[in-house]
């Protein structure tokens, strides 16, 4: 039987002296959490979460130069995650046969914290999905962790399958790769989590460009994994003729990123910058990260484009036309009003919100689509929560949970319905009882986390999370 093989960029290994505690200049840095010591992996996890359990955090990623797993885990680093909390929380993986490295590096004119994975013994024989599965759910990690690990690879494995079209049940992940890759993603969301990351959204692609060499042999850039991962991601090609998008790098933003666009409204506190392990002449290989905050359950404001026109000879119809073409041009709500016109006419009031950036392509839709011949636009302010995405497994796929958290600490959760309504499709099962599954799934992971929270250190021990039935 055929073995599909992941194509993972192959590391090496700089002749930068390696530096355990590198010397920088840390005055837009997060606060240092206190030197954890000896503790357990889980109680350094509460301790560097309750280090940032008053601020939530909006996190940004810069891809100019593109993503891989180890640049997301430099510029967390770099940006302030605590190198103790992390490398003490990668111990609730159970796994050995490896060192994390972390080392200040340059970067064409950018100096970037380059965290590696030194791989001194990897697997005996490649991963199955479901071996990955397994490692993850029985290691001592944050429920949210779990899922959201789990869900980055079974995004990698259902890529893999359709770009070499293999059932994703039959991917097997390299055995040095495999290792290398399960830090890098359960690290990037163990420092999300430390972090109190309730919102992330992400720049456009750069995914570089030129051929690359890779396990099934010489393929274009993007690989297909990634091109199959980039779907519905604003993506372009620049710089070097290089990869600069790896499959796990984009896999991360898949299930990290609410939003895609231009660096939105926010207060930077922080900014981090993760080298790449490319260093081509004349060309920063980093990912640059931004970070601010607000006190939790605060509701964050925006500023956005209300774009409306009414109409009353546009055919019933049309508007679902409409309705997708605005969506796709960017906008972030439309609404539908029936109303009465002038002469007693009934008609319709169109109305959308966008980002500012977006009110062009919107008005050219209305245009283009509707008889209207004038349109409305005001600027508003909008009050919104800070909302996170938190997957669940759901029947063996993945949904993911919006969720936003008031200022008394309530939370607000629902399920993107695009998700239920896929595994519904699959399964036959009724969009309703996808959805209270999800919810119910949902709720006892944050259970299984709070309970933890309340338990002394020595009574702390790795918990499964519920899964509804596969």
């Amino acid at each position: 039987m055929r073995q599909a093989r992941w194509p993972l960029r192959k590391r090496a290994d700089s002749h930068n002296t390696a530096c355990e505690a590198c010397q920088r200049d840390d005055g837009n840095k997060l606060p240092r959490a206190a030197r954890l010591g000896k503790m357990s992996a889980r109680s350094a996890m509460i301790s560097q979460r309750e280090t940032h359990k008053a601020m939530e955090r909006h996190l940004h990623f810069d891809c100019f130069s593109g993503i891989s797993g180890d640049m997301v885990l430099g510029a967390l680093v770099d940006a302030g995650l605590s190198w103790t909390a992390l490398v003490t929380g990668l111990r609730g993986l159970k796994l050995n046969g490896y060192r994390l490295r972390r080392r200040t590096v340059r970067r064409g004119t950018v100096k970037a914290t380059k965290v590696d994975v030194i791989v001194q013994r990897g697997f005996e024989r490649p991963l199955s999905l479901a071996r990955i599965r397994h490692i993850v759910t029985a290691g001592a990690l944050p429920p949210e962790v779990k899922e959201r690990s789990l869900a980055v690879f079974h995004r990698l494995a259902e890529a893999e399958a359709t770009a070499h079209r293999f059932a994703a049940h039959r991917v097997q992940f390299h055995e040095v790769g495999v290792l290398d890759s399960l830090i890098d993603v359960v690290g990037c969301m163990l420092g999300c989590h430390f972090l109190n990351i309730v919102k992330t959204t992400a720049s456009a692609v750069n995914v570089g460009s030129g051929m690359v060499q890779t396990d099934h042999g010489l393929l274009p850039v993007p690989g297909p994994a990634v091109a199959v991962l980039a779907k519905g991601i604003p993506v372009y090609s620049d710089g070097p003729r290089c990869e600069l998008v790896t499959p796990t790098g984009i896999g991360l933003l898949r299930t990290l990123v609410s939003d895609f666009g231009p660096t939105p409204l926010m207060t930077i506190t922080s900014i981090g910058y993760g080298a790449g392990d490319h260093n081509p002449e004349h060309w920063p290989n980093v990912l640059r990260i931004f970070l601010s905050e607000s006190t939790t359950g605060s509701p964050l404001v925006e500023r956005v484009m209300q774009i409306e026109t009414n109409v009353d000879d546009l055919t019933p119809q049309a508007y679902e036309h409409v309705m997708d073409r605005l969506f796709r041009a960017g906008a972030l709500d439309v609404v539908l009003t029936p109303t009465l016109m002038k002469r007693g006419r009934p008609g319709m009031i169109i109305t959308c919100l966008a980002s500012p950036e977006r009110a062009d392509p919107l008005l050219n839709v209305l245009f283009k689509e509707t008889p209207t011949l004038g349109v409305r636009v005001q600027e508003l302010s909008r009050h919104v929560l800070p909302r996170r995405i938190v997957p669940v497994t759901v029947r063996g796929k993945t949904v993911r949970m919006k969720v936003a958290t008031m200022k008394d600490g309530t939370e607000k959760a629902a399920p993107e319905y695009r998700d239920c309504q896929a595994i519904a499709d699959q399964t036959g099962l009724p969009l309703r009882q996808v959805m209270e599954e999800a919810c119910l799934t949902y709720r006892a992971n944050q259970r299984v986390e709070r309970n933890d929270a309340r338990l002394s250190p020595s009574q702390r021990s790795p918990r499964r999370a519920r899964r509804t039935p596969s």
